[in-house]
């Protein structure tokens, strides 16, 4: 089978129909009046994509006025067909993105009164395929910690500030390449990092934790000239960018045995562990700088802490419709607890929890596994009942937390 032929351009459409090239090419020039650059590179590709099937199929249709929906019927299949940059065939989204674009072209024209507009839009919005909405790919908490660990660790300090910045504020790495040397300013008794205009053509303060307004001012003072323009530039001093600022996360990843880390997905975990642990919606809005609250939802799909608290409180009466007997209030106090009851329930520090031990908890170690903890030889019982309960309730990753928090402990007292 044949690969269909690449997308001809302007100057190649432009002899056989001017008008219908002159239109578009407007339309592009007025919407890059007001959007973005990547958005008119979308509708531009989009509207040669439609000229380019026009040009192969329908070449007696050389004004954009003479489009009518059996066009739009027969470039659809034509378009699902062709190849995308690293597939056989354009995926959901994107197929999606030139359909929307060209639609939006129809709509525009005759909305802006043209008189090239055809005498009704042709691309309904049905016509458009539902895109594919995957959740944020956020690192788990124990991949997160092993992360900053492996970046604590390393002797190279750019791949610790990297790393440690990403991961506690959330910037997009275009934000991060290009935060300027005075970004960092104090406001009141707190310190804050001013993201300069960038995708959203707006800029933002975000809160910075006294850890890292040390870690910065400690990384410049070692390895950044004063005259350099950027905050956290290369040891060189020239501009990091997306690519160097990846292959310093990675390694950190591959000295922490994880797989291939993308910037963004730092930030997906940022919000992901916010929203795990009460923070609000507009609050991750705006630490992020989303515009719409639709954006940060995706969030809220992957840990809807409302859900998961309302399901938990009903599962002992859900239970009951089963025929498990509801427990008596003495069972579960104090001495007078059973070992049954010690051996079905989660053993915390201080006490018991009640939710059954099989079913999956965020809070469970919580403590334990913040990259702040550290513990001593002085905890070593506790920490070896928590290992030896996780054993005994096959908690496979529980138990290798406890073990690992015991070597440390054990280590600190050898030292």
């Amino acid at each position: 089978m044949s690969m269909p032929a690449p997308l001809l351009r302007w100057v190649d459409l432009e002899p056989g129909r001017p008008v219908m090239v002159d239109t578009m090419r407007r339309f592009v020039t007025q919407i890059g009046c007001t959007l973005r650059p990547g958005s008119v590179r979308g509708a531009d590709l989009a509207l040669r994509s439609f000229a380019t099937f026009l040009a192969e199929h329908y070449p007696d249709v050389t004004t954009v006025a003479a489009v009518t929906r059996t066009h739009i019927e027969g470039y659809k299949p034509w378009l699902a067909v062709r190849p995308g940059q690293k597939t056989d065939h354009l995926k959901p989204n994107t197929m999606a993105h030139r359909l929307g674009h060209l639609r939006t072209f129809f709509i525009r024209i005759e909305e802006w009164g043209w008189t090239e507009a055809p005498d009704r839009v042709p691309l309904l919005l049905g016509d458009l395929p539902r895109q594919q909405r995957c959740l944020p790919k956020a690192l788990d908490d124990d991949a997160a910690a092993r992360l900053l660990r492996a970046a604590q660790a390393d002797r190279k300090m750019s791949v610790r500030v990297v790393c440690e910045v990403l991961l506690r504020t959330g910037l997009r790495v275009s934000e991060f390449v290009a935060l300027r040397s005075d970004a960092v300013v104090q406001i009141g008794a707190g310190h804050w990092l001013h993201v300069p205009v960038g995708k959203l053509r707006d800029d933002r303060y975000i809160p910075l934790h006294p850890h890292l307004v040390e870690l910065i001012a400690d990384y410049r003072a070692h390895h950044v000239h004063r005259d350099s323009p950027w905050l956290i530039p290369r040891s060189d001093g020239s501009q990091l960018d997306r690519h160097a600022t990846t292959r310093l996360i990675n390694r950190a990843a591959l000295a922490a045995g994880l797989p291939h880390i993308h910037p963004h997905q730092l930030r997906h975990t940022l919000a992901t562990q916010a929203i795990n642990r009460g923070m609000s919606l507009e609050a991750i809005a705006a630490l992020l700088g989303h515009h719409s609250l639709d954006m940060t939802l995706r969030y809220a799909k992957i840990a809807n802490r409302t859900v998961a608290e309302e399901y938990f409180a009903v599962t002992d009466k859900v239970e009951a419709l089963y025929g498990r007997p509801e427990p008596l209030p003495a069972d579960l106090l104090g001495a007078g607890m059973s070992k049954l009851r010690r051996d079905t329930f989660r053993l915390l520090g201080n006490g018991y929890c009640t939710r059954p031990a099989q079913l999956e908890c965020s809070y469970e170690a919580i403590c334990e596994r913040c990259t702040y903890f550290q513990t001593s030889i002085e905890f070593l019982p506790m920490l070896q009942r928590q290992h030896d309960d996780a054993t005994a309730k096959h908690q496979d990753e529980r138990q290798q937390l406890f073990a690992g928090l015991l070597g440390q402990a054990r280590a600190q007292d050898a030292s």
